[in-house]
């Protein structure tokens, strides 16, 4: 911390100078201008402010923390000031004596990072914080602070503790540490703030300080600016409970399912840590827990036990899950307006320009020019997001970028994927490079977006886009040639994929080729959209009907549950079907691909088109084919209810879930059902 801050940065007679937290702010700035280490000082007051809006950085112990990540910033650096009558900062014991202003670079390198977090622990010691309030002059402060000199013991040492803000009430349980005693209770704990810089290093210490106090064993997740460690997953299963202590979401969440859990602010766990770890033992004690949740896309991509397969499809998965949004809101509108304007709408002037408010065709013409923008954002949507699965954030440039290049050179859907992969492998080969620490700030915002977009831009535009651009256009136009036995055994095959895991990956690989077809639309491929959404549709459709017409083979929640897959079916949503495949997937998945597969080949044989990707039932008037269409899900329908009532019937039921209420029908579903 040397070269953060020097005498210079140090007024131990601020309140001379400043009564009010803006002013103090102001104050100290100014010696970081005077220094060089800050460039334009009213764009930087301007982000200190903007963060302190985001939450006060007035912390218990009568200490003020104002900081932020600014591009007027040249270098990490820390100013100090000491204030006799106090500044209020927000801090709920009253205003702040010791003011730390902290200013770090928009692209601050993790050393730096991670010095700063080690400042932010020291303000959670007595002893330091007393030893800067008796500090004599601006270089014994600085020296204090840059570690140069160790903090004297102060005199009441507890009362600075308290002061500080570490763990004031706590109790220290003489019997979790005693020999012979019975294991210790286990917490893990993760904090984190928007900056990342200073609270989430605070609130950790503070946690461990009022945990030493309690005889808690705890071990914190840290997921600060200068990066984090994940906890050991064997860590995570022997706590006890989960204590977060964030103003931003927990990074793999998941992970702390099933535990009891105190969910709060970052400041809470800095001012009141021993209450945290109290009530964490109290919801133990009650056996309260969190129901597991799903990642997100992104969440769920980077587990390093994973084999390259399964890292793959998580990729993948990553694009696809975000690009669908996209798809859906676009194209709906594109179809509403088709359905409104005609099919020469697409021929409409712009909007911008030729608007007639009372005029129909203008607002079908305005829904589709919309409906096309967002539609546009497929292909980069897609790779931008595989390559954030694989590299995290620094693959968004390259991987938007690359997908871009794939839309000008016509490489569609396949070329979007082949971007986002290529992005996120230069990426992280990137990453893997030593680089200077003089040039580690500049990393993340300047050199890695440069390099990655130059080079994936050279291999889309030069070496792989066009073989991807030829092989697209053969996709596009077997597609339109399809007819006959070769249509019906495609839409067999969508069938079969849409149908196999009711939303899961095989179900997306096959939507995705649907929705693939679509940034280039021929009759070919909008045969294959109308196929995939049908076959959709069939799983939840085939539960309803066939919890009505032989509830008894059903529990009474599966009935329930039937009673929502009519809507969920007729929506496009598959994923209707779940609760009846997670409870009985050896008869629900098989009957659901016979019925898919079914659907699948008629909506082919009889030439059904869609053009919007979602909808269901609800975009049946923009179906080719309508009645047809209806036909060729009834159908799927029918034979899926079928094939699920025999498969059931052959076996005696025993009802998961008996109640003194519907006894009769309990006897009656251990019964085999007649068909």
């Amino acid at each position: 911390m040397t070269d953060m801050i020097t005498a210079d940065l140090v007024d131990l007679e601020l309140d001379l100078s400043a009564e009010t937290k803006e002013a103090a702010a102001r104050s100290l700035a100014e010696r970081m201008v005077a220094l060089g280490r800050v460039t334009d000082l009213e764009g930087f007051l301007a982000d200190v402010a903007a963060r302190e809006a985001q939450m006060p950085t007035g912390l218990d112990g009568g200490i003020g923390i104002p900081h932020c990540r600014s591009a007027h910033v040249t270098e990490p650096t820390l100013a100090f000031g000491r204030s006799e009558r106090g500044i209020d900062f927000g801090a709920p014991d009253g205003p702040a004596d010791l003011i730390f202003l902290i200013a770090a670079p928009a692209g601050a390198d993790d050393a730096h990072l991670t010095i700063l977090s080690s400042l932010a622990r020291q303000l959670m010691d007595g002893e330091f914080t007393g030893a800067l309030r008796g500090a004599a002059d601006a270089e014994s402060a600085a020296a204090l602070i840059r570690g140069d000199e160790p903090a004297p013991a102060v005199a009441g040492g507890s009362a600075g503790a308290e002061r500080a803000g570490t763990a004031p009430g706590a109790e220290h349980d003489d019997d979790d540490t005693s020999p012979g005693a019975a294991e210790p209770f286990r917490i893990v704990a993760v904090t984190s703030c928007p900056t990342g810089i200073a609270h989430t290093y605070m609130a950790a210490e503070s946690l461990e300080n009022a945990a030493r106090e309690a005889g808690v064993e705890l071990t914190v997740e840290t997921q600060g600016s200068a990066g984090f460690t994940r906890l050991d997953p064997a860590v995570i299963a022997a706590a006890d409970a989960v204590v977060f202590a964030h103003d931003v979401p927990v990074r793999d969440k998941p992970r702390f399912a099933g535990k009891p859990t105190v969910d709060v602010g970052v400041k809470a766990g800095i001012n009141r840590p021993a209450e945290l770890i109290a009530e964490a033992r109290e919801k133990a004690a009650r056996g309260e827990t969190t129901a597991p949740t799903g990642p997100t896309p992104v969440e769920g991509t980077g587990d390093e036990s994973d084999g390259y397969g399964t890292k793959l499809r998580k990729w993948l998965m990553s694009g696809v899950s975000y690009m669908v949004p996209f798809v859906a809101a676009g194209g709906l509108l594109i179809a509403l307006g088709f359905a409104i304007g005609g099919w020469k709408i697409d021929k409409a002037p712009s909007v911008a320009e030729h608007f007639i408010w009372t005029d129909h065709t203008s607002w079908a013409a305005l829904l589709f020019q919309v409906g096309g923008l967002a539609f546009a954002f497929l292909v980069p949507v897609l790779a931008g997001y595989i390559a954030y699965g694989m590299a995290d954030r620094p693959g968004l440039v390259p991987g938007f970028v690359g997908g871009s290049v794939a839309v000008t050179i016509n490489a569609g859907f396949l070329g979007g994927l082949a971007a986002g992969l290529i992005a996120g492998a230069v990426v992280m080969g990137i990453q893997r490079v030593r680089i200077p620490a003089v040039l580690r700030g500049i990393m993340p915002v300047v050199v890695i977006p440069l390099i990655s977009s130059a080079i994936v831009g050279f291999l889309m535009f030069l070496v792989v886009g066009k073989p991807i651009a030829s092989l697209q256009s053969a996709l596009t136009d077997w597609l339109e040639g399809l007819s006959g036995a070769n249509a019906i055994i495609l839409g067999v095959i969508l069938g079969l994929m849409m149908c196999f895991d009711l939303g899961g990956p095989l179900n997306k690989v096959a939507y995705a080729f649907a929705i693939g077809g679509l940034t280039h639309p021929t009759d070919g491929s909008l045969k294959v959209m109308a196929a995939a959404m049908a076959a959709g549709m069939v799983p939840p459709l085939a539960m309803a009907l066939a919890t009505t017409v032989r509830g008894r083979l059903f529990t009474r929640t599966e009935r329930e549950n039937g009673k929502a897959a009519w809507f969920l079916g007729a929506s496009f949503i598959t994923e209707g079907a779940i609760p009846f495949a997670a409870a009985d997937p050896l008869r629900v998945i098989p009957a659901s691909m016979a019925g898919g597969a079914v659907t699948g080949a008629l909506s082919m044989a009889f030439g059904c088109t869609l053009r919007a990707p979602h909808g269901g039932v609800f975009v049946v008037p923009l179906i080719g084919q309508p009645l047809l269409y209806l036909v060729a899900i009834a159908a799927g329908v029918c034979v899926s209810t079928v094939v699920v009532v025999l498969l059931k019937g052959a076996r005696k039921q025993v009802p998961s879930e008996p109640e003194a209420a519907d006894a009769a029908e309990s006897v009656a579903e251990k019964v085999p059902a007649a068909v």
